[in-house]
């Protein structure tokens, strides 16, 4: 009887309902608060900003309540030094007020590369393939004395390069390769001036008629 009347308490049910509202209240403060963090149906799009200086892509995002963030360099002679090369996400995208955009900067300097050993130590077919695959970039073969197709150095801006040597990756490596024929020691400049003057004073053929 005591416990029927408990249940049946206007301050028993009061309580209950007040106890009701404060969970209906907490849930929307919840929700409310979850639109808020997660900027729900915020939508901005991202400018694209390749080829912008570093400075000025990182004020255009705070201006739209973005964030820029340089994680990356490389290079790209087209473009101007501290200028964006790439940018996550892309120009064009939709995302949040608050979001992160990932920067790659062109860098000031040329990046540079170190000479493999192929002098004297490989075929020009061997050296292109390994030239190439490491990044450098090649110019018109160059052909001296030696055995055919044979690599007997390296040359960048003009000038012999060695195994070791850092070179810019964008200026071309000419290989110095074998033409084959006549071997590299089997005559001397000195050797044909020689039979020139000979020739113009008329030495070999006295020597010839001297033979007969």
């Amino acid at each position: 009887m005591d416990f029927s009347k408990k249940l049946t308490s206007p301050i028993v049910w009061g309580n209950l309902l007040a106890m009701l509202l404060v969970v209906i209240i907490l849930c929307l403060l919840v929700w409310k608060g979850m639109d808020s963090y997660t900027h729900h149906g915020e939508r901005i799009d991202v400018p694209d900003l390749t080829g912008v200086q570093e400075t000025d892509a990182c004020y255009r995002l705070n201006q739209l309540g973005l964030q820029g963030v340089v994680v990356d360099s490389a290079y790209n002679k087209a473009y101007p030094p501290g200028s964006i090369l790439e940018q996550t996400p892309a120009g064009g995208r939709k995302v949040k007020s608050g979001r992160v955009v990932f920067l790659t900067v062109n860098t000031e300097r040329t990046p540079t590369m170190t000479v493999p050993d192929l002098a004297d130590n490989s075929s020009l077919r061997e050296a292109q393939a390994k030239l190439t695959a490491m990044g450098f970039k090649l110019g018109t073969v160059e052909y001296v004395a030696g055995d055919r197709d044979w690599v007997y150095g390296i040359k960048s801006r003009g000038r012999n390069v060695y195994a070791g040597e850092h070179v810019p990756i964008d200026v071309p490596l000419v290989l110095q390769v074998g033409q084959g024929g006549v071997e590299r020691d089997d005559f001397e400049l000195d050797d044909f001036e020689d039979a020139d003057e000979a020739l113009e004073s008329g030495e070999l053929l006295d020597n010839a008629d001297a033979a007969e």
